[in-house]
């Protein structure tokens, strides 16, 4: 399980994004942080019985950042990477998806040709979401939707959602502008 929630006074933008990303992914707990401090919510992770928490934090008032952690012996551990957001699509700015409808399941599509950023971000996201990797010619039919993680020309990498069958975008996309690996945490 999965505890998603923002950082401290989070905006009206942030709170949809994070609702869309809990709608889009399985195994998914969103909560209004509040006043929780990293410990508090270390503590509100194991009540939920989640292991591993994500922190959206803002940036001009929308999402900018990223956090993933898993929460070990109590406390709350960064794990990389740590991801900076240029900008998000809501799904209510697709217009193709029913307002409040969850995804019961969702697989990531992988691109063997891509370059190898966006081969270990999905190899991350595959491990920390517990959602599996498929190739573009398995069968897909046993999911609802698709993550796809691809780098654009103008050299953001973009995760966004596919509805299936349709094959139609729903959102939220996220457009990445960089990523810190190295989070300089020894443990």
């Amino acid at each position: 399980m999965i505890l998603l929630t923002t950082s401290h006074r989070p905006t009206r933008r942030i709170r949809t994004f994070c609702k869309d990303f809990s709608h889009s992914i399985p195994n998914i707990i969103r909560i209004n942080r509040g006043k929780l401090s990293l410990e508090g919510l270390a503590v509100k992770a194991l009540e939920l019985g989640a292991d591993r928490v994500i922190i959206v934090d803002r940036w001009k008032g929308g999402p900018g950042k990223i956090e993933l952690f898993k929460v070990k012996k109590g406390k709350l551990q960064p794990t990389p990477p740590l991801i900076y957001v240029r900008g998000v699509k809501l799904r209510r700015e697709f217009g193709t998806m029913p307002r409040g409808r969850r995804i019961k399941s969702t697989a990531i599509l992988a691109f063997p040709e891509a370059p190898q950023e966006v081969i270990r971000l999905g190899e991350i996201f595959s491990e920390f979401f517990q959602i599996p990797i498929v190739r573009a010619e398995e069968e897909k039919r046993h999911f609802s939707a698709l993550m796809e993680i691809k780098k654009i020309p103008a050299g953001e990498i973009v995760v966004t959602f596919n509805l299936l069958p349709e094959s139609v975008e729903i959102g939220p996309l996220i457009r990445i502008s960089h990523m810190i690996w190295d989070l300089g945490y020894e443990g």
